[in-house]
């Protein structure tokens, strides 16, 4: 498949199938992802798995901050809760922060969400979906969600990929033409 062919097919992936992603394969995901475009080569990026029973507590913490947020809204409180618990695996990504320096600490940024994009397109091609979690389940703003990683301060958390066998087929989505979306110079 051409490279085009798959960003084309790339789907955001909510509903996964019970059974665990293998080892062999969350290497090939870590690895494609220390291969995405970084500035300078500061390869700022660390990633968290997580799986199992850290899997457990990632939950529990995303079940406290999604009462807390949504304390009128107990069907998406469950919701939500749901497509997590039924994902096998989650690695969370961080970019480094450089102190003092505002524009290579947002360059990592941008590094880190193409370290995400790289793994993503890689989880498709080995049968794998995916999807990019930032608000919400995701935690990408709540402390608690640093606190459980272990995570220095100098480091800030870019989004969590939800990871897992698809269950079933996700339908595509349409994009605007380049055309409405491209200015010519």
């Amino acid at each position: 498949m051409s490279a085009t062919e798959l960003l084309k097919s790339r789907r955001a992936v909510r509903a996964y199938e019970p059974r665990e992603v293998e080892e062999e394969n969350i290497h090939k995901l870590l690895e494609a992802a220390t291969w995405a475009p970084n500035d300078r080569l500061r390869e700022p990026w660390h990633f968290y798995v997580v799986r199992g029973e850290a899997k457990a507590r990632f939950e529990a913490i995303a079940r406290t901050f999604l009462e807390e947020r949504f304390p009128t809204k107990p069907h998406l409180v469950k919701e939500s809760l749901h497509v997590l618990e039924s994902t096998p695996l989650v690695i969370v990504v961080t970019a480094d922060i450089v102190p003092g320096d505002e524009a290579s600490s947002e360059d990592n940024e941008y590094a880190a969400a193409c370290a995400i994009h790289s793994m993503w397109l890689t989880a498709q091609e080995l049968g794998l979906g995916a999807v990019w979690r930032t608000r919400g389940i995701g935690l990408a703003r709540d402390e608690r969600l640093h606190a459980f990683l272990g995570s220095p301060e100098n480091r800030k958390v870019i989004g969590s990929v939800f990871i897992g066998y698809p269950a079933g087929d996700t339908p595509p989505t349409s994009r605007k033409p380049y055309q409405e979306k491209s200015t010519w110079l």
